[in-house]
């Protein structure tokens, strides 16, 4: 496959991904790993290739020579190396083991759930080399798998022309599975929960809040399993609402409070998050801790107008149920908002609630999920820790 001029220079800038306008000629099969040259004929290494998507390459290497066995099996062992170096490989936890492209295995993504995997393949270079890298991966693991499901249902495969599939590869269903993170034990359902059954970037975060909880009033918004309040719960808050609206994600909830011994200090609403954050903070209800992890808000920057203005909204409702010296923990997942983007729509937010704050920090995903220098679509996720005061200086 032959690049552009401008393809040649997208590449040599170390983004790894090529698009199709940036390719002058060639041809290459579903999913199939091609190499790749510059409009001079001299090779800048080897990529995964995409029949359908806009992105045509996942480049892979830079070096001309093809990747073997041994390339795959080093990749693979040294990421599995960065997971037992955090500390993330205990057997009764759970962390991403592989986050494809950021670990260079593109569209490739392998979650661990103890001692369950979660395979999930975007990109018809991850469907065609599925079953070999499982292979080497097994080889690579510390432990011997008990089950491993195929979670290939995200909606970007259509962009691949992928149908969605949800299979066991081996073994069969285990029901849910209980995981401990931190202090808190919390059950998984990876056939049908979020993702692939649990939302792990957010693990550390989870951890970080707590330190905020003890002897607090507690709101955690869009909760799913309720994972930040459990971490309040358990740290000490003396009460804690998570607000939810899957009746399923609520049920868990209530099974997660109690496999805590925290049940008593947890309340669930199943309620539309966006309106019963407006509701709590017209009626005057104040927390010591609030928490809003929305979903995404912008899936393209075409998104991003309407995400300003969900962001603003939530943001408000947010900082006015704030105790003053409250802590407010925010959250986006969307790539397509910017950190800077993100925090002037936290500011406006807090304006219009006639509050102010200090940003406390500016954390990311738990480094299981690795922010890929050259990749900046590895760096979505922005929690943002913030000090709440009121009324606003200035005001």
């Amino acid at each position: 496959m032959t690049l552009t001029g401008k393809g040649r220079r997208w590449v040599a800038g170390g983004h790894p991904w090529i698009y199709k306008d940036d390719i002058a000629d060639g041809k290459g099969e579903t999913g199939e790993l091609i190499p790749v040259f510059d409009p001079a004929n001299q090779p800048v290494g080897w990529g995964l290739f995409s029949t359908t998507s806009r992105i045509a390459i996942r480049m892979v290497t830079r070096s001309p020579e093809q990747p073997n066995r041994e390339f795959w099996k080093a990749s693979m062992e040294q990421s599995l190396a960065l997971r037992t170096d955090a500390g993330l490989m205990d057997p009764a936890g759970a962390c991403r083991l592989i986050a494809g492209d950021a670990d260079g295995f593109p569209g490739w993504v392998v979650d661990r759930y103890t001692d369950v995997l979660v395979v999930q393949c975007t990109t018809q270079g991850a469907e065609r080399m599925r079953d070999f890298l499982l292979e080497v991966l097994k080889e690579c693991l510390p432990f011997e798998p008990r089950a491993i499901l195929d979670r290939s249902d995200a909606a970007v495969r259509k962009l691949e022309d992928l149908d969605p599939r949800v299979a066991w590869i081996e073994g069969s269903s285990p029901g849910l599975i209980e995981v401990q993170e931190g202090p808190v034990r919390y059950l998984v359902d990876v056939e049908q929960g979020h993702k692939t059954g649990a939302y792990l970037d957010q693990s550390q975060n989870h951890q970080m809040a707590a330190r905020f909880a003890q002897g607090q009033r507690v709101l955690d918004a869009f909760a799913y399993d309720g994972l930040f309040g459990l971490h309040a719960a358990v740290a000490g808050a003396h009460e804690v609402v998570c607000m939810e609206q899957s009746q399923a994600a609520c049920d868990r909830i209530l099974a997660n409070a109690k496999l805590n011994g925290v049940e008593d200090r947890i309340r669930i609403e199943k309620v539309n998050c966006m309106q019963a954050m407006r509701d709590k903070a017209d009626a005057g209800e104040r927390f010591g801790l609030v928490v809003v992890d929305p979903p995404a808000f912008a899936r393209n920057r075409k998104e991003s107008a309407g995400a300003e203005r969900g962001y603003v909204e939530l943001g408000r409702r947010a900082f006015a149920m704030c105790d003053p010296g409250a802590t407010l923990v925010y959250a986006s997942c969307s790539y397509n908002v910017r950190p800077e983007e993100f925090l002037d729509y936290v500011r406006k937010g807090a304006r219009l609630a006639d509050r102010d704050g200090w940003l406390m920090s500016m954390e990311g995903p738990a480094a299981d999920h690795p922010q890929l220098l050259s990749l900046p679509e590895t760096r979505y996720l922005k929690c943002a820790f913030l000090r709440v005061h009121a009324p606003s200086i200035g005001s």
